[in-house]
């Protein structure tokens, strides 16, 4: 089908996209002082498996779920799950705004790795925003090796998880569907969250407290991620992606407001080389995609 360009609408279902994001961020927190990580991933693969269950039968697309390539959802899923994890444990110890800003070196990871897993070509340009990237994450990071920071070391061990599981969702859906990806994804997670959660013999319930919360993910996470596929579906990346870069600045003002969080002049710094990275990088994507369609014509 012919790539459509509705940048407004793309536009609207990418804000769709933060805003979900952004609640899952504050509603892990909310409840991290109650259920660990595990117990948290379980509530939210939970929630996420039902409601790809009811929606896959309600469509009549449950027949696009595949056991061919189990080996490789179980590597995806591994990856994912570790990254969601550090992901919730980063938000109950540091700042939000340092969480996000780690959080996007991911796309830089992408860079480095992609022609290792995929075989794409590692350009100049991809080299220049690697170095930008990983310039910002050491100034947002700011490593003192004479005090680990366990906070500051989950948030970039999961965006380079992030990375990988973004890299391996590539190369599955070459061959199978959202839907089958999506019913593997929450219903592999389940189980490692159960298996991990109860390793002690004891899985703390939902309270009345938490249980709006942990809800709130759920719906958030599926939320997030199909408002991002569908804005994807309507503009090129290199017109969506930027918009996401909101996430940044609102995430700041969110712990601030929220939580107290002050805005350090170093991570706003390290912040900007990211995003600068990403956004060389998209622009030398569209230039070499722009070039190659004009050698087809």
């Amino acid at each position: 089908m012919p790539e459509q360009n509705r940048p407004l609408a793309a536009s609207l279902w990418m804000i769709g996209s933060i805003v979900a994001f952004l609640a899952m961020a504050v509603a892990g927190r909310e409840v991290s002082a109650t259920h660990d990580t595990f117990e948290i991933m379980t509530f939210r693969s939970l929630i996420g498996f039902v409601i790809v269950c009811a929606v896959s039968l309600a469509l009549k697309r449950h027949h696009e779920i595949q056991t061919t390539r189990l080996p490789r959802h179980i590597f995806r899923n591994a990856l994912h799950f570790t990254g969601q994890n550090l992901w919730f444990y980063a938000l109950a110890v540091i700042p939000l705004g340092q969480v996000f800003a780690l959080e996007f070196t991911s796309p830089i990871w992408v860079i480095l790795l992609a022609p290792i897993f995929l075989g794409e070509t590692l350009t100049r340009t991809k080299l220049v925003a690697a170095a930008l990237g990983l310039t910002g994450t050491l100034i947002v990071a700011r490593p003192d090796f004479a005090a680990f920071d366990p906070g500051i070391a989950a948030a970039a061990l999961a965006a380079l998880c992030f990375a990988g599981t973004n890299i391996a969702t590539k190369a599955l859906t070459r061959r199978e569907s959202i839907v089958s990806i999506m019913f593997w994804l929450t219903g592999m997670q389940l189980i490692m969250g159960l298996v991990m959660a109860g390793y002690d013999g004891h899985i703390t319930l939902p309270t009345t407290q938490t249980l709006p919360f942990l809800i709130l993910i759920g719906l958030a996470g599926l939320t997030a991620h199909f408002c991002l596929t569908t804005a994807l579906s309507l503009a090129p990346a290199s017109v969506i992606i930027p918009v996401d870069f909101l996430r940044l600045p609102l995430a700041f003002a969110i712990g601030w407001l929220l939580y107290d969080e002050q805005l350090e002049l170093a991570v706003i710094l390290g912040a900007a080389l990211i995003l600068s990275a990403i956004i060389l990088n998209l622009r030398a994507n569209a230039g070499a995609a722009k070039r190659a369609a004009l050698q087809q014509i």
